[in-house]
């Protein structure tokens, strides 16, 4: 009898111990996902091309739900790449659904937005490649067209700084206005 006892306390103990550690996991969890949403939610208010009062951000596991609207399939794209880059971030399940009236304003808008991503994504690239001075290169877009502006110190670094910009999505053409000064 006394060792049925003991098992019977160690077996509840055990029991005890198990949901303890489950709760003290599931907490940690649950305060990962409020950061994840709280920084989706900085990232998109900071952004200065989305109406993110329109975007709702919703996090279990890492997975963000995107809800809401936004004015263009490029906003939905843009809002979904912004989200995907946190921290901490597993998948991105992009629920926004796009609200266009009139497609003459939308497809110039979309545009505007599309070369607002590419320099984006161009002199992101750039700074983050060490053999290049990413921060003396201006990067302009306009329609599909990069323009590099700056100076760089050799042929080498010139040439790879155009390859970055070239091998960006929806580039069709590098113009090379950098400088040499090595």
């Amino acid at each position: 009898m006394k060792r049925s006892m003991t098992l019977i306390s160690l077996a509840v103990a055990l029991g005890l111990a198990s949901s303890s550690v489950y709760a003290d996991n599931s907490w940690e969890k649950e305060a990962k996902d409020a950061w994840i949403d709280g920084k989706a939610e900085a990232t998109l208010l900071f952004n200065g091309n989305l109406d993110s009062f329109d975007i709702n951000t919703d996090v279990k596991n890492g997975e963000v739900r995107l809800t809401g609207q936004v004015e263009s399939d490029v906003e939905k794209e843009l809002a979904e790449e912004l989200i995907v880059s946190i921290d901490g971030v597993t998948s991105v399940d992009n629920r926004l659904s796009v609200a266009s009236d009139d497609e003459d304003n939308t497809s110039e808008f979309m545009q505007d937005l599309s070369d607002q991503k590419v320099e984006t994504v161009v002199k992101t690239r750039l700074l983050f490649e060490s053999e290049v001075s990413g921060s003396d290169i201006e990067v302009e877009a306009e329609n599909g067209i990069v323009t590099l502006k700056g100076e760089v110190d050799s042929d080498a670094e010139r040439d790879l700084a155009v390859t970055i910009a070239k091998n960006t999505d929806d580039v069709s053409k590098v113009v090379d206005k950098l400088s040499v000064t090595g």
